[in-house]
């Protein structure tokens, strides 16, 4: 189980840091002279509608991945560890006693 713990990490790893470039890497919608100064002269009216690159895929694997490998690691996780609360290893704490008023 803790071999699968570390495999998951580093596949975590990896797949953040490509996931960081693959999103550095896109064009953003306003990128050309018009959206540096606040114009919308080369889009439509409601933005363009361009099909799906590759770029655009990657960053969706690569986001779905990312969600996976985070919540197997929390289950995995929170498996191995032996208490399940912070209050495990208190005492109890009695009940104060009641005023005769």
């Amino acid at each position: 189980m803790q071999i699968l713990f570390y495999v998951i990490i580093v596949v975590h790893v990896i797949v953040s840091l490509f996931l960081i470039g693959v999103v550095l890497l896109q064009q953003g919608r306003s990128a050309d002279l018009a959206g540096a100064f606040g114009g919308q002269g080369s889009q439509t009216a409601f933005g363009p509608r361009a099909a799906a690159n590759v770029l655009t895929r990657l960053t969706t694997w690569s986001a779905v991945v990312f969600m996976m490998t985070s919540l197997s690691l929390t289950i995995l996780y929170e498996r191995s560890v032996q208490s399940h609360s912070v209050l495990g290893d208190t005492a109890p704490v009695s009940a104060p006693a009641k005023s005769g008023k």
